[in-house]
């Protein structure tokens, strides 16, 4: 009977797993996609431009392609900023984007075209994308904006 329950035990171990690194990325790409409708929605209403960045801190901009830890959204007069905590420690999710931050202008929403990549220890088979297209609209792949597909 122990024999049994061993068997079954080592036979779900990597089918949790594999849930469970599945969730993590669903839950990245869920907060990359809110941060983009954030900043855009936030840059249309308040007529000021807003920035997207990863942030070391949540105050400001790492400069880095790789966006570790915070997704900052701020204004240019830094009267604004919003802070959103990415997963963190073993096996969350690395996120890297194409640009160090991506600008929404004042007023119309629109944004500097760019790709967020999600990668986590699967490789670039599990890898998913947030495209942001110039009107700021954000939408998820599993490919790069030229239908191409991910690396991490």
């Amino acid at each position: 009977m122990l024999a049994i329950a061993a068997v079954i035990a080592t036979a779900a171990v990597p089918v949790f797993s594999n849930l469970l690194l599945e969730t993590r990325m669903n839950a990245a790409v869920s907060t990359a996609m809110h941060a983009v409708n954030l900043a855009r929605q936030f840059s249309a209403t308040r007529s000021e431009p807003i920035r997207l960045c990863g942030s070391d801190d949540a105050h400001e901009c790492s400069g880095r392609e790789e966006w570790a830890g915070n997704l900052l959204l701020a204004d240019a007069a830094e009267r604004f900023r919003e802070s959103l905590l990415l997963g963190t420690g073993d096996g969350a999710p690395r996120i890297r984007s194409n640009r160090p931050e991506i600008d929404f202008e004042g007023g119309s929403g629109f944004a500097t075209p760019a790709t967020i990549t999600i990668c986590d220890r699967r490789g670039n088979r599990a890898a998913r994308a947030v495209i942001v297209s110039r009107s700021g609209r954000p939408r998820s792949s599993d490919k790069d904006g030229s239908s191409r597909a991910l690396t991490c």
